[in-house]
C-alpha cells in the first residue's frame, strides 16, 4: 500500500516539473524589444529596426539591434527572430517611434497591427522622428549607454513639463475612431551628439498633416487641457536693440470652452484660458514690484498668449486638424442626430474661434 502511494506521489511529482519545463525561459535567451521603428521605403516597403538592450558585463555589447525591410510588420517580426539567437518578445516594450514620410504616408496599418498583439502593451508610448526613425536609434550617443533608454527618459522628463503630450497607442487609438478629436504625436529630433524634442505632430486621422514647433508646445498645451508645471519663457516685444524678455514659470493653466450657434450649420467657440506663475527672469523697463506695473505684465504676458494660440488655432483650421477636440464639445451641445447628420471635416475650417487669456502673477523671485 504504501509503495503503490509512494509511486503515485512520484509520478504527479514528474508530471508537475515536466510541465513547469515547457513554459520554462531563461532570461539570458530572451530578447526584450525595448524600442521599435518604422520608416517608409521608396518602393512603398517597410524598414523595422528593433533596439534590444543586453545585460552588461565585461566586453559585452550594451543592447542588440536588429533591422529588416519587409512588406509588414508582423513579416518583419518574422524576419528579425532569424537574425538573432534570442527569443524575441514584446512584453516589456516602451517606446514605438515612426520616420517622418512613414506618418505624413499614414500608419494606421502597423498601429492597427500593434494594438492586435496581445504582447504589446497598450501603454507604449508613439513618437514621430523628424527624419528617419532608422538612423537615430542606431545611433551610439556618447553620454549614454543605451539609446533606447535615453530617448524614452528623454520623453518622460519633457512631458513632465508640458512641452510634449504623453501619448500611448491607446490613446492614439482612441482618437483616431473618436469622429470630435484628431491624434497627435510628440516629435524628436536627431542632433549632432543627443537627441532633441522638436515639437508635436497633428495628424487628420492618421496622416501627418502640420507640426506645431517646440517653441509653441506650451500655447498648444494651454488650450488642449488644464496643466500644472511648466515653463514658457516669452518675448513681448521685439526691438532690436531693447527687448522685453519674461520666463514665466510653476504654470498652472485652467481651460474652459464654451460653444454656441453662428447660424444654422456653423458655431462660435470661446476658449478661455486662466493662467498663473512666477517670474524668475523680467527683462524690461516696467518695476514688477509695483502693482500697477505688475498688473500691466499681466496683460502684456496674455496678450502675447491670445496671440500665439490664436496663430496656431488659423493654422488648424486650414489644415483641417481638430487636435483640440472641439468636435467633441460641438456634439455635446447639439442633438445626437443632428450631429450624425454633420460633416465635421467640411463644418470645422468656417467656424469661429477665439481666444482669451486672463494672466496672474503669484509672485516674483523670493518676493511675494
Amino acid at each position: 500500500m504504501f509503495k503503490t502511494q509512494y509511486r503515485c506521489l512520484l509520478i504527479g511529482l514528474l508530471a508537475v516539473l515536466t510541465g513547469c519545463g515547457s513554459d520554462q525561459r531563461i532570461l539570458e535567451k530572451i530578447g526584450l524589444t525595448h524600442t521599435t521603428c518604422f520608416d517608409l521605403m521608396p518602393e512603398g516597403k517597410l524598414r523595422v529596426t528593433n533596439s534590444i538592450p543586453l545585460s552588461t558585463g565585461e566586453g559585452r555589447r550594451p543592447r542588440e539591434v536588429l533591422t529588416t525591410i519587409s512588406d509588414s510588420s508582423k513579416g518583419a517580426k518574422v524576419d528579425l527572430s532569424r537574425q538573432t539567437q534570442l527569443t524575441l518578445v514584446s512584453g516589456q516594450m516602451r517606446n514605438i517611434l515612426f520616420g517622418w514620410t512613414l506618418a505624413e504616408r499614414g500608419f494606421w496599418d502597423d498601429i492597427d497591427t500593434l494594438v492586435r498583439d496581445p504582447s504589446v502593451s497598450p501603454r507604449v508610448k508613439v513618437t514621430v522622428v523628424n527624419g528617419e526613425a532608422h538612423s537615430l536609434i542606431i545611433r551610439n550617443y556618447s553620454n549614454y549607454l543605451r539609446t533606447a533608454k535615453y530617448i524614452d527618459h528623454l520623453l518622460e522628463s519633457e512631458i513632465k513639463i508640458q512641452t510634449i503630450p504623453k501619448v500611448t497607442l491607446y490613446d492614439f487609438t482612441r482618437d483616431y475612431y473618436d469622429d470630435g478629436i484628431d491624434p497627435v504625436a510628440p516629435i524628436i529630433n536627431e542632433l549632432t551628439d543627443h537627441v532633441k524634442v522638436d515639437g508635436i505632430a497633428l495628424f487628420q486621422d492618421d496622416r501627418l498633416r502640420m507640426k506645431v514647433d517646440v517653441n509653441e508646445s506650451v500655447y498648444f498645451a494651454m488650450m488642449r487641457d488644464d496643466f500644472k508645471m511648466a515653463s514658457l519663457p516669452i518675448v513681448l516685444s521685439g526691438e532690436k536693440e531693447k527687448k522685453e524678455l519674461v520666463l514665466f514659470d510653476s504654470l498652472i493653466n485652467k481651460r474652459r470652452i464654451r460653444v454656441a450657434r453662428a447660424g444654422s450649420h456653423s458655431f462660435r467657440v470661446d476658449i478661455q484660458l486662466k493662467v498663473s506663475g512666477v517670474i524668475l527672469e523680467y527683462m524690461g523697463d516696467l518695476k514688477i514690484s509695483k502693482e500697477e506695473d505688475k498688473h500691466k505684465l499681466e496683460e502684456k504676458i496674455a496678450a502675447k498668449i491670445t496671440q500665439h494660440a490664436e496663430a496656431i488655432l488659423k493654422r488648424m483650421q486650414q489644415k483641417n486638424v481638430d487636435s483640440l477636440g472641439l468636435g467633441n464639445v460641438v456634439k455635446s451641445s447639439v442633438p445626437y442626430k443632428e450631429w450624425k447628420n454633420m460633416n465635421w471635416r467640411e463644418v470645422y475650417p468656417d467656424i469661429e474661434i477665439h481666444c482669451a487669456t486672463q494672466v496672474k502673477i503669484k509672485h516674483y523671485g523670493k518676493q511675494k
